[in-house]
């Protein structure tokens, strides 16, 4: 039964960025000087060269701008290849570059698998197989391990569920234009960061408003409680005064029926015969 495979930096024997730069220095410098057949042989060299894994500084040079035009177009297409693209591109159209040797076929396979690591945390093996032209998994598992080795990309395999989980992925050369392409990205993304932050701006300022008209009905509400509970106790005041009034005059209506009452039970007195 198969086992998932964890590959880590500490694993494997890395070649170091210093190295593969400094690599890179010195075929930029042989470059400076290189034409013709020289300039030829530097570029399959490069392309060779273990630990080298960016061309986008010697492809700029311009003695190598110049091979776009002429019969040596394939080795200029070839390292423009390295530089920016896959192998699945180089299968389509193979006439149009180098014929490539083994160690270059695998660099470009890496490379490859850089591309859809850099795009993807996790990739079906499918997939690998499809963009390296590989028929069973066992050379593919190969392929990877070699470029976990190389430290342009960590890692795990696993076999089980058939698929790589990336940790890290080197960078890969940016085509020209591209940093333009990742400014408009930015700037739209700074966009609708915009637009989302109005969006919530006019929605706190209708919040607001809505919490304000709310407070005011409250205070309008709470006026009306006020002024009503006044009215009510004005009119039982009211009431009790006028209770009260009628209690005094009853009884004063009532002393008074009284007194007449009393004086009329008293009769005259006779004058003394």
């Amino acid at each position: 039964m198969t086992q998932d495979i964890m590959m880590s930096s500490e694993e494997a024997v890395p070649v170091s960025d210093t190295s593969s730069s400094k690599q890179l220095q010195q075929f930029c410098l042989l470059a400076k000087t290189a034409h013709g057949a020289a300039i030829l042989e530097l570029i399959k060299q490069v392309l060779e060269a273990p630990g080298v894994y960016v061309f986008g500084e010697l492809l700029v040079m311009p003695n190598i701008q110049e091979l776009k035009q002429g019969d040596n177009v394939k080795y200029y297409n070839t390292l423009h290849l390295f530089a920016y693209g896959t192998y699945k591109q180089y299968r389509q159209k193979p006439e149009d570059y180098l014929e490539l040797t083994a160690g270059m076929q695998k660099k470009l396979q890496h490379l490859t698998i850089v591309s859809l690591a850099i795009q993807n945390k996790c990739i079906p093996y499918d997939m690998l197989l499809e963009e390296l032209d590989i028929d069973n998994v066992r050379h593919l598992e190969d392929v990877i391990i070699e470029a976990i080795y190389a430290d342009i990309i960590h890692g795990k395999l696993f076999q089980n569920n058939r698929f790589l989980e990336i940790d890290y992925a080197q960078g890969r050369d940016i085509p020209p234009g591209y940093t333009t392409k990742i400014a408009k990205t930015l700037q739209d993304w700074v966009d609708s960061c915009d637009a989302i932050s109005n969006c919530i701006v006019e929605q706190i300022k209708r919040a607001n408003a809505e919490k304000s008209k709310k407070l005011d009905n409250k205070k309008q509400i709470e006026q009306k409680i006020i002024n009503l509970k006044k009215v009510y106790k004005t009119q039982i005041n009211d009431n009790d005064e006028a209770m009260q009034i009628d209690s005094r005059e009853t009884t004063s209506s009532t002393s008074q029926e009284a007194a007449r009452k009393k004086s009329s039970k008293v009769k005259p007195s006779r004058s003394a015969v």
